[in-house]
C-alpha cells in the first residue's frame, strides 16, 4: 500500500543549474565554475563534465561566450519530441530489463523517425508473456541490451523525452544507460500522463482508457512500438487543446507540473 504522504522532490546540482538557464542565460565560466563545485560529478574537470552533460542529452549550447537552454528558446511548433515506450521482463534494473524499445520522433505534427527492437534475455515471466505476447523464442535472435541502449541513445540525442508514465521509462532507461558504462539520461522530459490531466477531460488516464476516448484506433497494447505510437497521437492531441500562452518547450514542460488540471474524473 502506498503512503498517501507526500514525498518532497530533491533536486540534484544539475537540476538546479538547469532551473537558472529556464529564464536566463550564463557566462560560460560562470556555468564551468558550478560544475566544479559540485560534489557530484563524474569528471573532476568541469569542461569534461561539460561535455558529458551533452553527450548525455542536456539540451544546453553556446551563444558566444554565454550557454542557454535550447528547450527555453525552442518553440513547441520547432521541437522534436521523442515519444517512448519500453517492455521489461522485471520491475527494475536489478532484477531485470528492457524486453523491448519502442520510439517515435514527432516535430510539428508530422512522425520523422522511428526506433523499434526487440531485446535478447532468457527469461520473460509468465504473466509478461500474457501481457505482451512477448516469448523467450521471440528474442532468440535479438541484439543484447547494449546495442540496443548504445543505438537508442545515439537516435535520442538530446531531444524532449516524452512517455506515458515517464517516471517509469526514463527511470529504467537512465539507470540501464549507467549500468552499462553509457552514462544517464539528462534529457529534458515530458509526461503525458500530466499533460493529457491538464487538456483533456476524462475519467482515468491510462493509456487504454485514452485510445478509446480519443478513438485512437492502435493495435498491439503493451507492445512497445505500438504504445509510443498510440502516446504520440495523445501528444498531439493535448497539444492541439494547450492555453495560447504556452509558446516554448520549457513553458510545456511547466504547464504539465502545474496544479491547472482540468478534469481528474469522478
Amino acid at each position: 500500500m502506498r503512503s498517501k504522504r507526500k514525498n518532497k522532490t530533491v533536486l540534484s546540482n544539475i537540476d538546479k543549474l538547469v532551473a537558472k538557464l529556464k529564464t536566463k542565460q550564463m557566462p560560460l565560466e560562470e556555468f564551468l565554475m558550478q560544475l566544479d563545485n559540485f560534489k557530484d560529478t563524474f569528471y573532476d574537470n568541469p569542461e569534461l563534465e561539460f561535455e558529458l552533460l551533452l553527450s548525455n542529452g542536456l539540451p544546453i549550447e553556446l551563444d558566444g561566450d554565454n550557454i542557454y537552454l535550447k528547450t527555453a528558446r525552442t518553440l513547441i511548433s520547432e521541437q522534436t519530441f521523442c515519444i517512448v515506450d519500453i517492455e521489461t521482463n522485471g520491475s527494475d534494473v536489478q532484477k531485470g530489463q528492457i524486453i523491448e524499445l519502442g520510439a517515435v520522433k514527432y516535430k510539428n505534427g508530422k512522425v520523422i523517425d522511428k526506433f523499434d527492437s526487440l531485446v535478447y534475455a532468457k527469461q520473460v515471466p509468465r504473466y509478461i508473456q500474457e501481457v505482451t505476447h512477448i516469448t523467450p523464442k521471440m528474442l532468440e535472435d535479438a541484439p543484447v541490451i547494449e546495442k540496443v541502449l548504445r543505438d537508442f541513445k545515439i537516435f535520442l540525442e538530446d531531444d524532449v523525452f516524452v512517455a506515458h508514465d515517464i517516471k517509469f521509462d526514463y527511470n529504467f532507461i537512465s539507470n540501464s544507460f549507467k549500468k552499462y558504462h553509457l552514462g544517464k539520461l539528462e534529457n529534458r522530459k515530458l509526461c503525458t500522463i500530466a499533460l493529457a490531466k491538464r487538456t483533456i477531460p476524462a475519467q482515468r488516464y491510462g493509456l487504454d482508457f485514452l485510445k478509446e476516448l480519443l478513438k485512437i484506433n492502435i493495435d498491439n497494447l503493451h507492445r512497445a512500438y505500438s504504445d509510443a505510437i498510440s502516446t504520440t497521437y495523445l501528444l498531439q492531441k493535448s497539444l492541439d487543446k494547450l492555453p495560447e500562452e504556452i509558446k516554448t518547450t520549457e513553458d510545456l514542460i511547466s504547464f504539465t507540473k502545474s496544479n491547472n488540471i482540468i478534469n481528474q474524473g469522478r
